[in-house]
């Protein structure tokens, strides 16, 4: 295995790691925000900064203000004294197209992500706009990870 696939392997199970801070209980997404080897931002799924932690409504249906971890991760960069131009992005799952276009505007070159969803548009367009797309199934580590 050469070494840039071990990486993305090693982020990828980080950002599984990071989405277990989530409240959200239909699905758990987890973000690392990565340039020259250094994580330089990290965003789970979950609530705006001063709102309850509960992601889904009585009938289980997500919250429309709820904040994908992509998006939480790329605002804390903006926050921050860092810039995601030229960084990778690892996500637990494909990003949406709301995302992709934040991903894209952030100036990053490259997405891994580690399990699909079933609209592909968010994958679509950032190949559209040149940022390297890149799918690792992670499933064999959720299997371990839940053990």
């Amino acid at each position: 295995m050469d070494k840039q696939r071990e990486l993305d392997l090693r982020y990828l199970r980080m950002a599984l790691i990071w989405s277990e801070n989530s409240y959200c209980k239909r699905r758990q997404v987890g973000c690392l925000v990565v340039k020259d080897q250094m994580i330089i931002s990290d965003g789970y799924n979950g609530t705006p900064s001063g709102f309850e932690n509960i992601c889904e409504d009585d009938d289980g249906v997500t919250k429309p203000y709820v904040l994908h971890a992509e998006a939480n991760a790329i605002t804390k960069v903006a926050g921050s004294s860092n810039s995601s131009k030229g960084a990778t992005v690892y996500v637990t799952d494909s990003p949406c197209l709301e995302c992709a276009k934040l991903i894209i505007q952030s100036g990053v070159k490259r997405v891994v992500f580690g399990r699909p969803y079933r609209l592909t548009d968010g994958e679509d367009l950032l190949r559209r706009a040149g940022v390297e797309v890149l799918f690792l199934d992670i499933s064999q580590f959720e299997q371990n990870h839940e053990e």
